[in-house]
């Protein structure tokens, strides 16, 4: 009866060690294969092109000022693999990671369209469509949401940059002259009680609309 209760003991030692070893290598394994990118490139949001992928936004820094472009996204991917599916160039690698150029979408002429015309992106009624920098909860835009643009529309020649935000649900900013004047609203998201203001950066315009955020390049809204 003693052998049996000692040979018992053994194996749940023996289990034990095992189980344990396990939760110990579990964490170092993770930390192994996930590459940090490091703070000198200026990272955020939390994955792109979604998020929880490998790649980060980056933005502006020393490291990273060569290559940032009105035109493309830049980005940060800890291996070739993550590199190469963004579809853009690897301009550089810096501290083991890969920076990469990822052409924003450039817009095409309509089928029929004169030289003349603003072009339009195909299949679609807008002049040009991008990704821009976002946020919902005040924050600094981190996020990135599809925006697209329609020129000059209307008597007043107004043009709206409409935006899918995050919950899917769409915004709409309005410029005049290259100038944001305002925002569609509605009372059934409370959005009809939001403050709207515009305030210029570089080559951008900064829109902070209650508690939503949006960063416009001049780019999108004017073409060039």
């Amino acid at each position: 009866m003693r052998h049996a209760m000692v040979m018992v003991m053994a194996a749940t030692a023996l289990v034990g060690g095992c189980g344990d070893k396990k939760a110990a290598d579990g964490p170092k394994a993770a930390d192994a294969s996930a590459k940090a990118i490091p703070a000198s490139l200026a990272p955020f949001g939390t994955g792109y092109p979604a998020a929880g992928d490998a790649c980060r936004r980056l933005g502006e820094s020393p490291a990273t000022s060569n290559w940032l472009d009105d035109s493309a996204v830049l980005a940060g991917c800890p291996d070739d693999a993550s590199a190469k599916a963004l579809g853009g160039t690897i301009v550089a690698t810096v501290e083991g990671v890969r920076i990469v150029s990822v052409p924003m979408p450039t817009a095409r002429p309509a089928p029929g369209a004169d030289e003349g015309d603003d072009a339009l992106v195909s299949g679609t009624d807008y002049n040009a469509t991008s990704e821009i920098p976002c946020s919902a909860d005040g924050s600094t835009p981190a996020g990135s949401c599809k925006a697209g643009v329609k020129r000059n529309r209307g008597d007043d020649a107004t043009t709206f940059v409409e935006i899918t935000k995050a919950d899917g649900m769409p915004r709409t900013i309005f410029f005049k002259d290259g100038k944001a004047f305002g925002a569609d609203s509605a009372q059934a998201d409370g959005s009809a009680a939001y403050d709207f203001k515009a305030t210029r950066s570089g080559d951008n315009t900064n829109i902070s609309f209650g508690p939503e955020r949006y960063v416009v390049p001049d780019a999108l809204v004017v073409g060039g």
